[in-house]
C-alpha cells in the first residue's frame, strides 16, 4: 500500500511540475533579478548596475519604455526586439553624489504577455565621503562663524 501511494505522489508531483513549466505564448519577460543591493557606498562611487532581461515567450519581446522614478536613477534599455531564448540588459546609473538610503523603482514597459509592466528596484545606501580621501565629492562643511572683512 505504501509503494503504490508513493507512486501516486510521485506521479502526481511530475505532472504538477511539467504543467507549471508551460511555454508562454507571445513574448514573455523574465529577469534575473527584481532588486539590486548596492549595500552601503561611498558618494561619488559608481552607481551602476545590470538587470538581464529573457524573453521566454515564442514571438519577439519590444521593450518599448524604461522609466526610473526619478531624475537619480537613470536605465537604458535596448530598443532592438528581444528574440524568443535571448537576452538583453538593462543598465541602470543611480547618481551616488546624493548621501542617504536609496529606494527607487525603474518601470519597464513592454509588449509581454505575461507582465507588460514590471517594477524593478535599486537600494541601498550612500555615505558621504571621506573630506581627505582623493575619489569621491567632498561634504561642504558648516561655517563655524561670520565672515571677516581684512
Amino acid at each position: 500500500m505504501k509503494k503504490i501511494f508513493s507512486a501516486l505522489l510521485i506521479a502526481f508531483s511530475l505532472i504538477s511540475f511539467v504543467s507549471a513549466q508551460e511555454v508562454v505564448n507571445g513574448p514573455a519577460i523574465t529577469l534575473d533579478k527584481t532588486v539590486h543591493d548596492y549595500g552601503t557606498i561611498t558618494q561619488g562611487a559608481n552607481g551602476a548596475c545590470e538587470f538581464v532581461v529573457t524573453n521566454t515567450g515564442t514571438e519577439p519581446l519590444l521593450i518599448t519604455k524604461c522609466k526610473g522614478s526619478c531624475g537619480c536613477t537613470v536605465p537604458k534599455c535596448e530598443k532592438d526586439p528581444i528574440m524568443p531564448g535571448a537576452s538583453s540588459a538593462i543598465s541602470v546609473k543611480y547618481d551616488t553624489k546624493r548621501i542617504g538610503p536609496i529606494n527607487k523603482s525603474v518601470t519597464i514597459t513592454s509588449n509581454a504577455n505575461n507582465e507588460p509592466t514590471k517594477v524593478i528596484r535599486i537600494k541601498g545606501k550612500v555615505q558621504a565621503a571621506d573630506l581627505g580621501a582623493k575619489q569621491g565629492v567632498p561634504v561642504k562643511q558648516p561655517s563655524t562663524g561670520a565672515p571677516t572683512n581684512k
